[in-house]
């Protein structure tokens, strides 16, 4: 059985071997109160993560320190207040993206 010691662990060496994390997040604005985790993983799943952003043309934001918070959230909660400023100025940066290219 894995305690919260060995999952800490585990993590601060998958981290210090440089294995992929990776996270999604969706946010509906009708139904949601906050973006929320819609897939997450590390190492080949964070790799099909990837995959699957790139081949939908999902743009895609690097931020290591973001992602160490989302892999540990559950699937589908809300991202926590903390991360509220940052991801509103990731979706800004995205939105004005995607009307360059309209």
């Amino acid at each position: 059985m894995e305690t919260d010691r060995d999952d800490k662990q585990n993590r601060n060496s998958e981290e210090k071997m440089g294995r992929k994390l990776a996270a999604a997040l969706g946010y509906d604005i009708e139904k949601d109160a906050a973006p929320r985790v819609l897939a997450r993983g590390r190492g080949e799943i964070a790799e099909k993560i990837m995959e699957k952003a790139r081949e939908e043309n999902i743009p895609i934001h690097e931020d290591r320190d973001i992602v160490k918070v989302l892999v540990n959230m559950e699937l589908g909660e809300e991202i926590p207040p903390e991360l509220y400023r940052v991801t509103a100025e990731i979706l800004s940066f995205i939105y004005s993206l995607e009307e360059d290219n309209s």
